[in-house]
């Protein structure tokens, strides 16, 4: 038998975080501390988007695999060799992202 306790309803991820006030915390290295890959990368991303956003920061102490990451990114949402339009990536994105409570 499990041991897991089973709710009358299921809690959304958001519901959880909101209801429990933390977050799991994740070491970062902010865009003044960013030296070598990781600051072209950071300037980069501020050229595209305005600003470091979280999702980037995430990767910082691994900044090979953000470069990747990045490149793997602009590959599926940018290239004309899709058969999807921009548009269409991006409003598959966005439900998503509503779908998974997240707010990029």
């Amino acid at each position: 038998m499990s041991s897991a306790v089973k709710l009358a309803h299921p809690l959304t991820v958001r519901e959880t975080c909101v209801r429990l006030r933390h977050m799991a915390w994740i070491n970062t290295v902010s865009p003044e501390a960013a030296s070598g890959l990781l600051k072209r990368l950071y300037a980069a991303a501020i050229r595209r988007a305005g600003k470091v956003y979280n999702v980037i920061r995430l990767q910082s102490l691994r900044p090979e695999i953000l470069r990747h990451s990045t490149q793997l990114y602009l590959e599926v949402m940018h290239s004309d060799k899709s058969p999807l339009s921009r548009v269409q990536r991006e409003m598959i994105a966005t439900v998503v992202s509503r779908a998974n409570a997240c707010h990029y």
